[in-house]
């Protein structure tokens, strides 16, 4: 017995080294943890259970009967995250690159089968170098299948990828139809067909997807700051779709009176102020995990806490563009609405947004059936939803950011808020254009609008603003709506599902 219980160990003891002791130390060169260490971090301590370390390879191919590393360039199993359980692939670049190949590819999904069945987030730690060439179709079709098990989770469980090395080819459509995307950066230097030699990361790197392909919502300096920030965002989301994000303890008063709001949004309104002020102010201890930050920067989107329970918040910055809603905008905040909502993430929106931005470039790009799928986001979600309008909101963006029209919950307004087609001075100019050449008339004129017009209480009228709240008491009344629609129940029309304009 001693003897076989000895065998064992000496086969984990392998197991765990990998690639061997000299790739490991490589990968620690490049300042990068081996898949192991990663998942340490990641993992509560002690909690790693592991799947499947004595896998190995089928392939007999190109001599590859020779070399059948245990557990085939990926460690899999499951663990928790503060108590919370969650399931983990991290792929082994110190075994063949972490290539994929076909027995590799079953390891995952078999982890994705067993979170989809018992309701838990997947967690994919990507270091790959691609498929395994010497296995030709067979590595192709393992991806195919985890493709396929991405597709089953979502809307079911949570799905985060961390890209934390080469990620290239068809590797890239996994994390791709994940939730959450998060990168390390890298330096090395490439060269591309064309012979321009640029850097990884101006070609496919974490700045590039972070700031302009929108592709990744996070970029890090390293694996340590990133795997901290995952846990940092689990612990924002709920285990699956049946079930509630987690209540945190919190030590916030929600009735907190917050003065310096009344004084945040400009006399002058051409100025711009920043939105996520207002954001921190309304959350529980000023604690906001921001999502995508460095692109669409003139939308903003996140999650806070609210007595304790997460709550998405999706609220234009007049700091960038206005605040104008444009393509990468809208793009940005539908896919976080429709998380949200796929999640019973309530949602709160705070409004301050002049219109779509005008241009032959967004025009040419699609503006009308990007911004529809942002109407179409809000107008889906069955999830509470909250609106607080703190300055101007004009035309269909009045209408797109969560109005009472798209079946908004509560919504609220600043007294300093304007609901109207368009600004005062654009209508002037369109009702009144005969008197365009005397100042004095359209200067009165422009009076006349702004007075009947540059303020809530026509919309309040009307019932499409609820109430006209004080500034200071946004936290308040926003935590006391939310806590009013907890046991909110809406039902959409039967249908196997619906067609978003993509």
């Amino acid at each position: 017995m001693k003897d076989i219980l000895n065998e064992l160990e000496s086969r984990r003891a392998k197991a765990r080294l990998g690639g061997g002791q000299r790739r490991i130390d490589a990968q620690h060169s490049k300042g990068k943890l081996t898949a192991r260490e990663r998942i340490e971090l990641l993992l509560d301590e002690g909690s790693f259970e592991e799947f499947d370390m004595f896998v190995a390879h089928r392939c007999t191919d190109f001599g590859m009967e020779a070399d059948r590393p245990a557990g085939d360039g990926v460690v899999t199993g499951w663990g928790t995250v503060n108590g919370r359980m969650v399931y983990v692939f991290s792929q082994d670049f110190t075994v063949m690159g972490g290539s994929v190949s076909e027995t590799h590819g079953q390891k995952i999904c078999k982890i994705m089968d067993m979170a989809i069945q018992n309701g838990a987030p997947v967690i994919g730690l990507n270091d790959s170098g691609g498929a395994r060439i010497q296995e030709g179709v067979a590595s192709l079709a393992a991806y195919g299948e985890v493709f396929q098990r991405n597709i089953m989770a979502s809307g079911v469980v949570p799905q985060i990828s961390l890209i934390m090395g080469p990620c290239a080819g068809g590797a890239v459509y996994s994390p791709a139809m994940t939730d959450f995307i998060f990168m390390v950066k890298g330096p090395d230097v490439v060269k591309t067909v064309t012979n321009e030699v640029v850097t990884a990361e101006e070609l496919g790197g974490a700045s590039t997807h972070t700031r302009k392909s929108s592709v990744a919502d996070g970029a890090f300096e390293n694996d340590v700051e990133a795997i901290a920030e995952v846990r940092r965002l689990i612990d924002f989301l709920p285990l699956n779709n049946r079930e509630k994000a987690p209540v945190r303890p919190f030590f916030d008063d929600p009735a907190r009176v917050e003065e310096s709001l009344d004084t945040l949004v400009p006399d002058n309104p051409n100025q711009p102020y920043d939105m996520k002020e207002l954001i921190t102010k309304i959350a529980d201890e000023g604690d906001f995990f921001e999502i995508q930050r460095d692109f669409a920067a003139n939308i903003i989107t996140g999650f806070i806490r609210l007595e304790g329970q997460t709550v998405g918040v999706v609220a234009n910055q007049p700091m960038v563009l206005a605040g104008c809603l444009d393509i990468d905008a809208s793009r940005k905040a539908a896919r976080f609405v429709r998380f949200c909502d796929a999640f019973e993430i309530p949602i709160l929106t705070l409004v301050d947004v002049p219109g779509f931005l005008p241009g032959t470039s967004q025009e040419y790009g699609g503006v009308i059936k990007h911004g529809a799928k942002l109407l179409f986001a809000y107008g889906e979600a069955t999830v509470p939803k909250v609106t607080v309008l703190t300055r101007k909101t004009y035309g269909g963006a009045y209408v797109v950011m969560a109005s009472k029209h798209l079946r908004a919950d509560f919504n609220y307004a600043w007294p300093t808020a304007e609901v109207a087609v368009m600004g005062a001075k654009g209508a002037v100019e369109i009702l009144y254009r005969s008197e365009l050449s005397d100042k004095d008339k359209v200067a009165a004129r422009v009076k006349d609008y702004e007075d009947r017009f540059a303020n809530p209480f026509v919309a309040a009228e009307r019932g499409f603003i609820d109430e006209v709240i004080q500034p200071r008491s946004t936290r308040r009344r926003v935590a006391r709506a939310f806590a009013a629609l907890r046991a909110k129940k809406q039902a959409m029309p039967w249908k196997k599902h619906d067609n978003i304009p993509l």
